[in-house]
This record gives C-alpha cells, structure tokens and sequence, in this order.
C-alpha cells in the first residue's frame, strides 16, 4: 500500500485486529492509567467535565483534574471519583499561566495528560502548554500527552517543545484549529483534509485526529486511516471534549497514540450511532455519548472473543 495516498477505514474488523491493553485481572487501578487533565475555565467548566469522564468511561484507572480554583470544589461535587486541583486563575477566569510549575509535578506522576477542553485564552493556554512540554520528562520517563482546543492554538510556534515528545502525543483539531496549526484558510482544509492532516502530523511529529463527518487519523510518517460511519447528531457541542477525554483514557491504559485516537474515533462515533437508533439522529447530548463507551468496547471485545 502506498502510504502516500491511501487511507484504511476505520471498522470493528480493523479494530478486533488491534486489541487494546486488557488489565488481567489481579492488578488494581493503578494497572490502568493514571491521568491529569487540565482543563476547564469559568466560562466553561463543562469542559473538564465531560473530559474527565470520557477518561474514565475509556477504563483509565485514576483521575486528577486540575482546573480555575473557583470552579474546582464544583467540579469536585459533580465528578466525586476524580482529585480535583484548584489553580491560581486569570482575571478572566482561566488557569494562570505560571501555575505551570505545580502542573508540572502533579504530571510527572502521570502516565497521560490532556491540556485544552474548555480553555477559552488561548495566548493563557499557549503559554502553559509550552511550559508543561518543556518542563516534562521525554520518553518513557515522561507522560504521554493529548492537546485538544485551546492547547492547540500555540503549536504552530511552540513545535520545538512539542517535538521533545515525539512519539508519545495525539492532537484532536477540527478543521478551524487545523487551519491555524498551518496558517492557512479554512477553505484549503475543506477541501485537502488528508492533505493537511498529513502536513501536521509531519511538522508536529505528533498524530493527527482532524475531526469532521469523516474524521482523519494521521500517522507522523503519513499513515492514515478514516472513520466514516459517524452520525451528524455527533456534531453538537461538548462533543470534541469527550473524544479527547476517551483518546487520554485509552493512552494511559497503554494503547499507542495512534491505537488510541483511531479505538477513541470509533468508540465515539458508535456512540452516536447507539444514540441515533434509541433517541433520533438530533438531539442528544454530549454527555450522553460517554455512558455508550463501555458497552461499545464489551461488544468489540465479545466479537473478537467469538471468532
């Protein structure tokens, strides 16, 4: 296959044939995956929310949210099975900056950390994101990482600290956040998305989710593979906060970057499709995508037992 022009389709056949990590049975929750998420900011809280639980519902074992101090103790009551960090917040109510240092420890000690749902300033979010991946540990040492909304907005000149982490991150842009990661217009990655897709992967050495009705996963030397089968009901809002949540629960139970954004394109996608057939193809909510997860994996999982 011509890794130049081909894409493979994402389906339960290619899925079964790239199982995720199973925990055997005797380990404990530790075994699979502890997470940070950074996220969330007074406008929108919901962000953090809907992040920490898609983690969750993708089988990750631990979960530490750190978020704006004046909206933690909410959050903690809303997601009583996460740690909850307050951080010192902007005037405008998002995470300041500088609380990269405190970030930085708390991650040190985590297998996989999203950065963006619910971030609204995005020079804020450019900062610390840069900062965390200076800061972190490379390579096995060091955790993986998920960049999604805000957290993308300053790649595009902060690719010397993205590239530290070469092997071990995953971006989740829709086609508006693509088209700043490569400073063009909007109308160049509606009309090449693979194309674009690809130069991304490349300049970042990062893989690529570049979501739409058809939603592209890319490889950083140009694999790609596409998931078609979603519904349009999936473009709502919340609904990239909980594809990024459930891509960080299945990195840090050990599936590889790629392994995890084409396993979380499709469980999110399926999720929708679940919903579609039990309430209309409009309507449902972000939220409710997340409870769908479980039983969406059990059924891969009970296929590939069966054949």
């Amino acid at each position: 296959m011509d890794a130049s022009t081909e894409e493979i389709p994402v389906t339960a056949e290619l899925l079964r044939g790239m199982p995720l990590p199973q925990p055997d049975g005797h380990g404990d929750k530790e075994t699979r995956g502890r997470v940070l998420v950074v996220a969330g900011s007074v406008p929108v809280p919901g962000g953090a929310l809907l992040a920490g639980i898609g983690v969750l519902r993708a089988g990750a074992g631990k979960l530490q949210i750190a978020t704006a101090a004046s909206i933690a103790p909410h959050l903690g009551l809303a997601l009583p099975e996460a740690l909850v960090a307050g951080l010192r917040e902007t005037a405008d109510g998002e995470i300041a900056p500088d609380s990269a240092r405190a970030l930085s420890e708390r991650a040190s000690r985590c297998d996989t950390v999203l950065i963006g749902p619910g971030m609204m300033n995005e020079a804020a979010v450019a900062d610390l994101t840069a900062e965390l991946l200076t800061r972190l540990e490379v390579g096995e040492d060091g955790p993986c990482f998920v960049l999604d909304a805000g957290a993308l907005a300053g790649l595009r000149r902060n690719a010397a600290a993205l590239h530290r982490h070469e092997g071990r991150v995953v971006i989740t842009p829709h086609a508006g956040e693509m088209a700043g990661l490569l400073g063009c217009c909007r109308d160049r990655v509606d009309t090449d998305p693979l194309g674009c897709a690809r130069q991304a992967a490349d300049q970042l050495k990062a893989v690529v989710a570049l979501k739409g009705s058809c939603t592209r996963i890319v490889a950083p030397d140009g694999r790609a593979w596409a998931y078609r089968g979603g519904t349009v009901g999936l473009a709502t809002s919340g609904s990239g906060d909980t594809l990024a949540g459930i891509v960080t629960g299945l990195l840090a139970r050990g599936a590889s970057p790629e392994q995890a954004a084409i396993w979380g394109v499709y469980l999110h996608g399926e999720a929708g499709n679940r919903l579609t057939r039990r309430i209309g193809p409009l309507g449902f909510l972000a939220r409710e995508l997340l409870a769908e997860i479980p039983a969406v994996m059990a059924a891969l999982a009970s296929e590939s037992d069966g054949r």
